[in-house]
Order: structure tokens, then sequence, then C-alpha cells
């Protein structure tokens, strides 16, 4: 089969079964609304969880790195790419979260990309929750050591993997809240298994941090565990964008020689570290913040169980509803749509066949008026 046949299968599959992915062009997608096609919607896709990407000081903050810095780094941070913002910003990080160092990256999927690339090797084991973000499962596979995947947030599966003998070390990866379901891992309980295994654990903790915790420090500081490699992320709470890798001093040295993705990349612009250390600041002093998203959240899920999808188990700002079919969560997104609401349908392969829902995401910003209202048009096009 040819190169052009293949890409022509491959997008007829897609198609035929209502999983081809499109991008919509619009003004603003970060803030309460989203602008696109000249119209205003009130948006329900957005993970700026805290509502912190149109913060006057955060914004601020980056016109002024800009006007020291100018707008790119120049080049990998190896080279001429690491500038005093970034380094104030990583022993902010770190002296935030606990940990001996922080290192930067462009971007989540980069992060895990990196740690696992660096780390793994041939007699290696990655055990790896089965529903882990697809930059972890693909590093992993991708990596020369074997890929065992556990039942979701099954803690027995895990030890069960755990007590099987393995000639190398033992990575156990989770993520602290699961980007499509909202629910939470049992990190105690998972940090327990593997410390008692002699293995490390890597969280990646990206819809957790800056929303869960004392001072918003997270999913593990709330459960009081502390991972051998802990990933956050920028571009939710934060409301930014980029990484960093939490982790010891010697872990973080190693990953300075042999991490490809932070060795062979340029360096996030110096000013994008200034906007960072300013949303840090506004995230450790906003449990206003978090407090109007848990209302936010009460006030979905009280009135969402009345609906007839599924509403699964979560109390984070992440409240999946299950529809089922793609087709149907299609149209069931384009009727709500046309009233002015924005909704993602998520379909397969992002989430198991069979289970394609509307990814509805909270946050600080919304008003009960603007649930309320979300949840009128709910009942009315599933009735």
């Amino acid at each position: 089969m040819t190169w052009q046949k293949r890409i022509e299968q491959a997008l007829a599959e897609r198609r035929a079964g209502n999983s081809f992915r499109t991008r919509q062009v619009n003004e603003s997608a970060s803030g309460r609304y989203l602008i696109a096609h000249a119209k205003r919607y009130l948006n329900f896709s957005s993970n700026d969880y805290l509502g912190l990407s149109q913060h006057p000081a955060i914004v601020r903050a980056w016109q002024q790195g800009a006007e020291r810095y100018g707008v790119g780094s120049g080049g990998s941070g190896h080279v001429t790419g690491y500038s005093s913002a970034h380094h104030q910003l990583e022993s902010e990080l770190a002296h935030w979260l606990g940990y001996s160092r922080a290192l930067l990256f462009i971007s989540g999927f980069a992060a895990n990309q990196a740690a696992i690339a660096a780390l793994a090797q041939k007699q290696d084991r990655i055990l790896a929750d089965k529903l882990s973000h697809a930059s972890l499962l693909e590093a992993a596979m991708l990596s020369p050591a074997q890929l065992r995947r556990f039942a979701h947030n099954d803690v027995q599966a895990l030890k069960d993997l755990l007590s099987i003998s393995c000639e190398g070390q033992q990575l156990v990866v989770t993520e602290g809240v699961f980007s499509m379901d909202g629910d939470r891992a049992p990190l105690a309980k998972i940090a327990a298994a593997t410390r008692r295994a002699e293995g490390w654990l890597m969280v990646d903790d990206a819809h957790g941090i800056g929303v869960l915790g004392e001072e918003g420090r997270g999913s593990c500081y709330q459960q009081q565990v502390k991972p051998d490699l802990l990933v956050i992320t920028f571009g939710k709470a934060f409301g930014v964008s980029g990484a960093a890798i939490l982790c010891s001093d010697e872990v973080a040295d190693y990953l300075l020689q042999f991490a490809r993705h932070l060795i062979y990349s340029t360096a996030m612009p110096p000013a994008q570290a200034c906007a960072l250390s300013a949303a840090l600041g506004v995230i450790r002093k906003g449990d206003e913040r978090r407090l109007r998203l848990d209302e936010n959240i009460a006030v979905f899920r009280h009135a969402a169980t009345g609906l007839p999808l599924g509403l699964n188990n979560s109390q984070t700002a992440i409240q999946p509803l299950i529809v089922g079919e793609n087709a149907r969560t299609l149209n069931l997104a384009a009727r709500l749509r046309e009233r002015g609401f924005w909704l993602t349908a998520i379909r397969p392969p992002t989430v198991p066949t069979g289970s394609a829902r509307l990814r509805v995401t909270l946050t600080a910003e919304h008003t009960r008026e603007d649930i309320e209202a979300l949840l009128e048009a709910l009942y009315d096009e599933t009735r």
C-alpha cells in the first residue's frame, strides 16, 4: 500500500466512525467566554480552572518580561536559553513543592516523554495506570523497558504486577487527576505499594496542581505523598503553558545530561517564565478562587445527577457527561453550540469505545447563572 493510500484509508476510517478531529478558529478561548465566528459562547471546555489566563498581573508580568528579555529565549537552556527568569521560576517551584530541584520544559507532553526516555532501560519495567495520559503511555511504549498497564486506580492490580520479579528497576506511572474522567488517583496507597517494592513513583499532576491542596500544591501534597518525579504543567490552573519536573538534585543533574527533549529544544521565552512566576504568586494566595471553583463543582453535580447521561464520580473541575455513541455526542454538542454553549465532544481513541462524552470543565470564573443555564439546556436537549 502506498503512502497516499495508507493516509486516505486512515482518514476514511476516522470519518466513517465519527471520530474525525477538526480545529475551530476562535478569537478568545481561555476565559469565561469563547468568541468564534463573530459569536460569543459560554465556554465550558477550557482548562483555565482558576481564570488566570487573563489575570492583569500575569499579563503585565509577561509584557514586562518581553520588554526586558525580548520575545524568545534564543536557544536551548544548555546553550544561551537559560535566563535569570528561568532560574528564578525553577527555584520558586522547588521551594513551593518541597523538592531540591525543578526543571522547566516547553510542554507537559515533552516533560513526560523526556523523563521516561531518559530513565527507562531494557531490563526495567514501567507500570502505568491504564488511563494515563497519551504522553506517558506513548513514552513507555517507545522506551526499551517493558510496559505493563494496571486497571484504573486498582492498587491491588498494581501490587500484583510489582510482585513479579524484575531484573531492572520498576517505575510506577499515574496521574493525580485523570484528564478525561476527572477522578483522582489513590496516591497514598500507590506510593506505599511502590515503596515496598523499592520502585520509583512518577505522578503527572497536570489537572491537580494549582487547584487541590494547601496553596494549590496539588494532588500529591493533598495526599501527603512525595513522588520521585512530579510533573506539573502550566496550561491549566496556571493559565499559561509549559511544564516542570520536580525531583532530587541527582535526578535533575541526570536529566540535564540525558533528557534529549530538554537538551535539544529551545527553552521557553524568559517572558513566559516571568508570567509563570506571577501566576504562582496568584495561585499561592488563591484560596478564594479555589473556593469558588469548589462551589461551582457542587452546584453542577447536584443538578446533573438527574440528566439521562452518565455522570462520573468526579469531584474536580472535569465533569464528563457520558453519552456513548460518537454521532449522538457530536449532535448534542452541536445543538448546545447553537444555544450558545461551547462544549467539546470527546471520542475514541481519546476515550474507550462506547464512552464518547461531553467533557464539561468548570472554572472559578463561571457564575451560578452560567452553570444553571447550561444545565437547563442539557435537560432540554436530552429529553
